[in-house]
């Protein structure tokens, strides 16, 4: 299957949960974000972290970032194209899920324009994960910085996340 057509699967699945979900809940639209350039060694938590945020209504507008042909893709695109699509996903989104285990100035970027806009973010990482201090010593109330140990707990905090909406 190719990524469009990827993507216009994802976009009716998502449209069958939107009419069986559960009235007067909204279904979150998610900006996932997570190392692209910096390393693909968290794909397989990026893909859990999609499939169980799916799974349970929302919606993850920057579902390419769990695509395993992402680099290939991206790479018929120009830099102000993939800047264009990540910051138009990131504007039409209801809050912004950064996986930071793996340092990226890009996630840095997109969780700051995230924050001036007033888009909830919640950071996660592996517990030794070298998480920079701007992102623990923020105070802003809108930023929430998570460790999980395992696949469990970190359903379990995702699960927490989108109970909020």
């Amino acid at each position: 299957m190719s990524v469009q057509e990827k993507g216009k699967q994802d976009a009716a699945d998502r449209e069958a949960k939107t009419e069986k979900g559960s009235p007067g809940k909204k279904n979150p639209k998610i900006f996932l974000s997570g190392s692209i350039r910096g390393g693909r060694q968290l794909l397989p938590v990026y893909r859990l972290i999609y499939e169980t945020l799916e799974g349970a209504g929302a919606e993850v507008v920057s579902w390419h970032v769990v695509d395993p042909e992402l680099e290939k893709v991206e790479s018929a695109m120009t830099e102000e194209e993939i800047y264009a699509r990540d910051l138009g996903l990131l504007a039409k989104s209801d809050a912004v899920l950064a996986e930071v285990t793996v340092p990226s100035l890009g996630v840095g970027y997109e969780i700051c324009r995230a924050l001036v806009g007033k888009v909830p973010v919640l950071c996660l990482h592996r517990p030794d994960a070298a998480v920079s201090a701007m992102l623990l010593g923020n105070p802003d109330p809108g930023i929430r910085v998570r460790a999980y140990s395992n696949e469990g707990e970190l359903k379990e905090i995702l699960m927490e996340f989108l109970s909020a909406f």
